[in-house]
């Protein structure tokens, strides 16, 4: 559900700058990181494929899952506190950022609590 719910920002992400830049609504939605209209909108269909086999692979690498999630999760805090947060900071865009990240965290600790 976490993953479902990233998804719409990380599009928009992709899809405004390139509508904002002069492409229209349609090579904007299928842009693949080329710049060329191709099926890049079909690229976040591997992500229920990659899932099923995530849960398939799971099963046979039990005893190392919280090793690999907790290297996962470190690195992904890394990024933020190196990279994003000093990035969303330097436009004036301070406040808003914190906010931001604050009802982030907890929608996305709600769900891990309410989820299990």
């Amino acid at each position: 559900m976490g993953i479902g719910i990233q998804n719409f920002p990380e599009g928009l992400a992709v899809s405004l700058p390139l509508q904002a830049a002069g492409c229209s609504k349609w090579k904007s939605f299928c842009y693949n990181g080329e710049l060329e209209l191709q099926y890049g909108q079909l690229s976040g269909m591997v992500e229920p494929i990659a899932g099923l086999l995530g849960i398939f692979a799971v099963s046979f690498i039990k005893p190392l899952l919280p090793y690999a999630l907790a290297f996962a999760a470190g690195a992904m805090i890394y990024v933020v506190v190196n990279d994003i947060i000093p990035e969303s900071n330097s436009n004036g865009n301070g406040k808003l950022a914190s906010w931001c990240c604050i009802v982030g965290f907890a929608v996305m600790m709600s769900l891990d609590v309410g989820l299990g």
